[in-house]
């Protein structure tokens, strides 16, 4: 096998590479991780989340986001709050300050993304949508059903 050519390390390159330039717009000019960018994304889309809610919702690992968080409110970025339903979990709110460097940073990221997908036609674009949905499912089975 040639690795090179193996389709996990060709995808894991591809989402690296991605990734990088794309955290050039938030990491250079903002001074926000990956995993700050993540969490800020994913608060502003879902308003306030529990703490442990973060992690399937980024796709980080718990150490990843209780890190990240524990930086954002040393930011003045989140705030935490006990939850009402369970006094263990903690509700992550952004704050004023975070939605207003969330609107300042996506039409940034948005143009970074429209310009990795100007490489490709509208329909490149999206079988390449389709095809990593298949993917995506496929790689989500359970491997018995396989």
């Amino acid at each position: 096998m040639k690795l090179q050519a193996f389709f996990p390390y060709q995808l894991a390159q591809l989402a690296e590479a991605v990734s990088r330039s794309v955290a050039s717009v938030y990491a250079d000019r903002f001074g926000l991780s990956r995993d700050e960018w993540r969490i800020l994304a994913a608060l502003a889309e879902q308003g306030e989340m529990q703490g442990s809610d973060l992690v399937p919702h980024t796709s980080l690992d718990k150490m990843q986001v209780s890190r990240a968080l524990g930086r954002m409110e040393t930011a003045g970025l989140i705030r935490r709050e006990p939850s009402p339903e369970d006094a263990r979990a903690r509700i992550v709110k952004p704050t004023a300050q975070a939605r207003r460097l969330y609107r300042k940073i996506v039409p940034m990221v948005e143009a970074r993304e429209a310009f990795l997908l100007e490489a490709l036609s509208t329909a490149e674009r999206d079988a390449l949508m389709r095809a990593l949905d298949k993917v995506r499912e496929r790689a989500l089975q359970d491997l018995t059903d396989a």
